[in-house]
């Protein structure tokens, strides 16, 4: 069977989400006065990158076929949760994409981890890549970087690869639990890779850390899938020594995303040094 294209429907869609929207829910100034509620066309034209004149026969149920590149940058641009998504696909005439967060971080997420301020909180992918941790994460786990640049292009902090091409960001670990780190980063790896068999993100990630890593290229043709967990991580702080924290990780629906909360171990003093750290922020003493 072809593709079927509910082209009115698509249409009368794009315009309730551009007309729900506010310049400022998209990071756009207010501008001169509006005639009308919501994003002009021509702000959603920009913010999807593709011309004003093509995304407006859209909402006039006329033009070319949107291909699935083009449905993509209108979910994200009229920042479709993932119910929306998925409809925006079907009236394309689309299969979606298999429920994934990918980079985006939803909001009552935000709002959520916005509230943990006494413990270390990381968000990441389920590659390991950092996409938002909060100040006392910044302070014990190290800051996010202006960005290395990664498989594809990218600039980020993912944890896997720099584990095996930047050794200098072991530090923050005593040297004798680097090997349990090494095999929890390629275990793990290899879950992803598993579940997610021939998404280009992985491959590029996988096959980069093996043109660059011997170390990394070793351990992977172990083919090891055991689960290796680290509940307890210890953290070297500079300002207050050794800290002793549990990791509690927790799953979003999609399992995509990660929050990683660490915790004070008890019979420990880490309670006291984080509050100690929560304090002092990024200070250095000479």
């Amino acid at each position: 069977m072809g593709r079927v294209i509910d082209r009115d429907g698509l249409a009368g869609f794009l315009r309730r989400r551009r007309e729900v929207l506010h310049p400022a829910d998209v990071g756009l100034p207010d501008g001169v006065r509006r005639r009308t509620p919501g994003l002009r066309r021509e702000e959603v034209a920009q913010l999807a990158g593709m011309s004003t004149d093509y995304y407006s026969r859209l909402e006039q149920s006329r033009g070319a076929n949107p291909s699935e590149p083009i449905i993509a940058s209108l979910a994200r641009a009229l920042r479709c949760d993932l119910d929306e998504r998925d409809h925006l696909y079907h009236l394309a005439g689309l299969t979606p994409p298999l429920r994934r967060a990918g980079r985006h971080i939803p909001p009552g997420l935000m709002a959520l981890v916005s509230r943990l301020t006494d413990i270390p909180v990381v968000i990441s992918t389920d590659l390991d890549e950092v996409l938002w941790q909060n100040a006392l994460a910044d302070i014990v786990v190290g800051r996010l970087p202006g960005g290395g640049l990664l498989p594809g292009g990218g600039r980020g902090k993912n944890l896997t690869w720099l584990w095996f091409t930047e050794p200098e960001t072991r530090r923050i670990f005593p040297e004798e639990d680097w090997d349990a780190h090494t095999a929890f980063h390629v275990a793990d790896l290899r879950a992803t890779y598993s579940r997610r068999m021939g998404d280009r993100d992985v491959t590029e990630l996988v096959d980069a850390l093996i043109a660059h890593s011997e170390e990394f290229r070793a351990l992977w043709d172990l083919h090891d899938v055991a689960v290796h967990r680290l509940p307890r991580k210890r953290f070297l702080n500079p300002e207050v020594g050794a800290l002793d924290l549990t990791c509690e990780t927790l799953l979003t629906p999609a399992a995509d995303l990660r929050v990683r909360a660490f915790l004070p171990l008890e019979g420990t003093d880490a309670r006291e040094k984080l509050d100690l750290l929560r304090v002092i922020g990024t200070q250095s003493f000479a």
